[in-house]
C-alpha cells in the first residue's frame, strides 16, 4: 500500500484541476475527514462549495450524495423510511427500509439553514451517532461518514439559523469567500475552455487516495503524542473564551476536544509525530469561531467571532 500521507496530499492536487484557489477549504475537508468531523460551509451562492464536495468525493474514490434542504423538507426525505412492497400474486406484503441519502460517504447538505429545524435536528442526530433509528430499529451509516452543509449567511432571507447547541456538533466552520481576480480570471478560462462543473471526472479528476488509505490516516493521527504544556494551551484558550467580556458564549469542553484532534491531523498532514502550539493556533479559527457567540454590543460595533478569537490567541501565552 501507497503511503498513505502522500495519497492523502495528492487528493488536493487533484481538487484543483476543477477548483480554482479555495485551498483553505481543501484542507480543511481533508482534515475533518481525517478525524470523523463534520463540516460547515458559509458562502454566498456561487462561489463552488458543491463543486469542492463533488471533486473531493470522486478523488478519494467515495460515494456522494447531495440533498438540496427546502422548507418542506421532512426528516424521512433525509434519513429514509419503511415503504410497503405487495405481492401481487399471493396479494401479501411486506415492508422494507428504504435508505435515505444519508447512506453515503460524503453527504453535501445544501443550503442547510433553509430547512426547519426538525429536519435538521434529524440530520445532526445521525451525524453525532453515525446511525439512524426508524420505527425502533437502528441503522448504521456507512464509514467513512462527512457531512458537508453549506449555508447562506444568516442575514439572507429565509433562512432557519441552526441553534448553538447544534453549530456545536461541527468539527469546521469554513467561511468561503470571493476569489481572487487571477482566480476568477483562470475560473472563466476553464469554463470558456468547455469545462463542465457537473462533470468532474471529465475535468480529469481521478481517484488517488481511498477508505484503506484514510483507515491508515487515522491511525497515524491517534499515534500523535501531544505535550501537557500544549494540552494546556488549549485549555487556556477555552478559558480565555469563557472569561472574555467581549462573549456571550465561550468555548465549550467539546469545542477544546475538536480543536485537540484537528491539531493533531494538521500536525499529521505536515508530516510530524507530534502537535505544536502553530498547530493549535492554525486549526482554532475554524475549530472554533462556531462555537462562540459574540456579546450584540460588539457586533453593533463591527466586531464578529473571528476578531475576538484573534485577540484571544495574542493574549494566551503560548508555550515554550
Amino acid at each position: 500500500m501507497s503511503d498513505p500521507r502522500t495519497a492523502i496530499v495528492a487528493v488536493r492536487d487533484e481538487v484543483a484541476k476543477t477548483v480554482v484557489g479555495q485551498h483553505g477549504t481543501v484542507s480543511g475537508l481533508l482534515t475533518a475527514l481525517l478525524v470523523g468531523g463534520h463540516v460547515l460551509l458559509e458562502g454566498v451562492p456561487g462561489t463552488a462549495k458543491t463543486l469542492v464536495v463533488a471533486s473531493m468525493a470522486a478523488a478519494l474514490d467515495l460515494q456522494q450524495t447531495r440533498v438540496q434542504f427546502t422548507p418542506d423538507l421532512m426528516p424521512s426525505d433525509v434519513l429514509g423510511q419503511s415503504v410497503y412492497d405487495a405481492d401481487a400474486t399471493s396479494l401479501q406484503g411486506a415492508f422494507r427500509f428504504r435508505e435515505g441519502p444519508v447512506f453515503t460517504n460524503l453527504l453535501l447538505a445544501d443550503e442547510i439553514n433553509r430547512t426547519p429545524p426538525r429536519t435538521q435536528s434529524a440530520l445532526l442526530e445521525a451525524m453525532e451517532e453515525r446511525r439512524v433509528t426508524v420505527e425502533g430499529a437502528p441503522r448504521e451509516l456507512p464509514d467513512p461518514f462527512l457531512v458537508v452543509a453549506t449555508q447562506n449567511p444568516v442575514e439572507y432571507e429565509g433562512t432557519y439559523p441552526l441553534p448553538e447547541a447544534q453549530l456545536d456538533r461541527f468539527l469546521f466552520k469554513l467561511v468561503v469567500g470571493y476569489p481572487a481576480v487571477e482566480d476568477e480570471h483562470e475560473v472563466l478560462r476553464r469554463h470558456d475552455a468547455g469545462m463542465n462543473p457537473h462533470d468532474v471526472r471529465a475535468s480529469g479528476i481521478r481517484p488517488v487516495a481511498g477508505p484503506d488509505d484514510l483507515a491508515a490516516a487515522r491511525a497515524g493521527i491517534q499515534a500523535i503524542r501531544t505535550d501537557p504544556a500544549v494540552l494546556g494551551y488549549i485549555v487556556d484558550i477555552a478559558t480565555a473564551s469563557r472569561q472574555s467580556p467581549s462573549l456571550v458564549l465561550g468555548i465549550s469542553p467539546r469545542g477544546s476536544t475538536m480543536l485537540l484532534k484537528a491539531a493533531k491531523a494538521w500536525a499529521w498532514l505536515t508530516g510530524r509525530d507530534f502537535v505544536t502550539p502553530d498547530d493549535v493556533k492554525a486549526m482554532a479559527m475554524p475549530a472554533l469561531r462556531h462555537r462562540v457567540q459574540v456579546r450584540p454590543d460588539v457586533e453593533l460595533e463591527g466586531g464578529d467571532a473571528d476578531s475576538v478569537l484573534r485577540g484571544i490567541l495574542a493574549a494566551v501565552p503560548v508555550p515554550r
